[in-house]
């Protein structure tokens, strides 16, 4: 996937995370986009604390296609996946990673919150863990201000989400 597409799906899976923030979910989107670049197969936001977008979307992406398919696909999500979304996209068999914001960004927004314990663990050093060649791209600093925006204020309006 080169930079353009990957940022053009980057917003339409942050486009994903509104809506999931509209329905008092946490502002997170996925898409999982066909080996070709362009055509996305499937859009998922967050569901909740346990039902991550990545992971909700990374399993269902294993009972709907082969897993020849689903390795030259590629994940773009709003913010990098934690350990247990990184893991399930491994296990998935999902070939290419693209995430726009990192960990990092995210802790900085929900601090301490106990709704949102995040782990200082990167998707990289997840997937290093592996013994599948997963390509991570990100993140993608010219879109950060755009991906963090659904969160301003998100955390602190929506403590027990």
């Amino acid at each position: 996937m080169n930079h353009e597409q990957a940022v053009r799906h980057l917003r339409r899976a942050n486009a994903v995370a509104q809506r999931a923030a509209a329905m008092g979910r946490h502002p997170f989107g996925a898409l999982l986009v066909a080996p070709d670049g362009e055509t996305v197969l499937a859009e998922q936001g967050n569901i909740d604390t346990v039902h991550h977008a990545e992971a909700t979307l990374a399993r269902t992406a294993s009972l709907n296609y082969p897993r020849e398919t689903l390795w030259d696909c590629t994940l773009v999500t709003t913010f990098e996946p934690c350990a247990m979304c990184t893991g399930t996209i491994y296990w998935a068999h999902i070939g290419h990673i693209v995430y726009g914001a990192s960990e990092e960004s995210l802790l900085a927004l929900t601090g301490n919150a106990e709704e949102n314990p995040t782990l200082n663990l990167p998707c990289r050093q997840v997937i290093a863990s592996g013994q599948k060649p997963i390509r991570v791209q990100g993140p993608f600093a010219e879109l950060e201000a755009e991906l963090v925006a659904p969160h301003t204020g998100f955390w602190q309006q929506h403590p027990s989400t």
